[in-house]
């Protein structure tokens, strides 16, 4: 492989990676720090995808609405407000539901959304898809490679915009009112904190940082069609998620790149070692080698690679006999 060739499969592989490490900032925020059981990452990454490709793509005359036209970035603004604002419905009516209810009824709001795309042709054109879909700069160079360097680049920016929000929303005290919630959430009530608002909030911003994942994929792809969004894309994510480390940023980012890398090396290695006539049938060892590192890691590191921070509020980190900034009394 020449040099062209490896960095090509390196643009392409990080390209893949970041659409994935976005999907886990969103997830991050529901499961990370709030403690939303959110099995319907799908779901919302489909209505990014398609709101976007609506949005960017050309006219489609056998289409209720066809394609605007518009630029990119529209694109990508249209897929955050769209799964924001569906993740704002979902959640006001699922997330007075516990734990594996919230699951079950995500989960089946994730499998509606495909069935709807695939049925209602004339918005989505159901099972054959939506095309043509435009690359930003792709017309600056001639070369593929150069296209996907430029798209690269805009990933790595929606990472860090997407971090760096996500961030300050956390260390926030804001943020400290989701980790209350997610520790104990009858504490929280008794604190007199609105605990569904809170809840609902969390939702509705990883909801539409899902759309952004799912918009960065539809632009990069060119195509996009209901056998995209099928439910592995949800527990791919968790995977990377528990992987990286639950409740870290970073950590979902970097579970994001290893897990896809282990994902897409371990494809490779299998093509590479079984003969071409019973690969097809061996394309589910990969899930079992994926399954087998799951395993692995909660059972020897089961935060993951990156723990969750402890952040200490600034009355903590006052001196011994301080509190609040005043000489502590007899009552304090």
């Amino acid at each position: 492989m020449d040099f062209l060739s490896l960095l090509s499969f390196l643009t392409f592989f990080l390209i893949v990676a970041s659409v994935y490490s976005v999907a886990c900032l969103g997830l991050n925020m529901q499961w990370g720090f709030t403690g939303l059981f959110n099995v319907g990452v799908v779901g919302f990454f489909a209505i990014g995808a398609y709101a976007s490709a609506i949005l960017t793509g050309p006219d489609y005359p056998d289409t209720l609405l066809g394609g605007f036209g518009l630029p990119v970035i529209v694109g990508f603004a249209g897929a955050v407000i769209a799964a924001g604002l569906a993740g704002l419905l979902v959640g006001f009516v699922t997330l007075r539901l516990r734990e594996d209810f919230l699951a079950i009824s995500t989960f089946g709001i994730a499998i509606s959304i495909q069935l709807v795309a695939l049925n209602f042709s004339r918005l989505t054109r159901g099972p054959d898809g939506l095309y043509s879909l435009p690359k930003p700069f792709s017309g600056v160079s001639t070369s593929v490679l150069v296209d996907n360097l430029f798209y690269l680049a805009i990933c790595a920016v929606s990472i860090g915009v997407v971090y760096w929000g996500l961030e300050r929303m956390v260390r926030s005290p804001w943020g400290r009112v989701l980790r209350a919630i997610r520790e104990d959430e009858t504490a929280a009530l008794a604190l007199g904190k609105n605990v569904f608002r809170y809840r609902l909030q969390a939702f509705v911003v990883g909801c539409a940082v899902m759309g952004l994942s799912g918009a960065l994929y539809a632009n990069f792809v060119g195509f996009i069609s209901p056998q995209d969004f099928i439910p592995i894309f949800t527990f791919q994510v968790f995977i990377m998620l528990i992987v990286g480390g639950s409740g870290n940023n970073l950590g979902a980012i970097l579970g994001g790149v290893v897990v896809w890398a282990l994902w897409s090396g371990s494809g490779a290695l299998i093509a590479g070692i079984l003969p071409p006539t019973i690969q097809t049938q061996a394309a589910s060892v990969r899930i079992v080698l994926i399954g087998l590192g799951l395993v692995l890691m909660l059972l020897y590191r089961p935060a993951g690679i990156l723990r969750e921070k402890r952040i200490v509020s600034q009355e903590a980190r006052l001196p011994d006999g301080v509190a609040g900034g005043r000489a502590a009394g007899p009552g304090d």
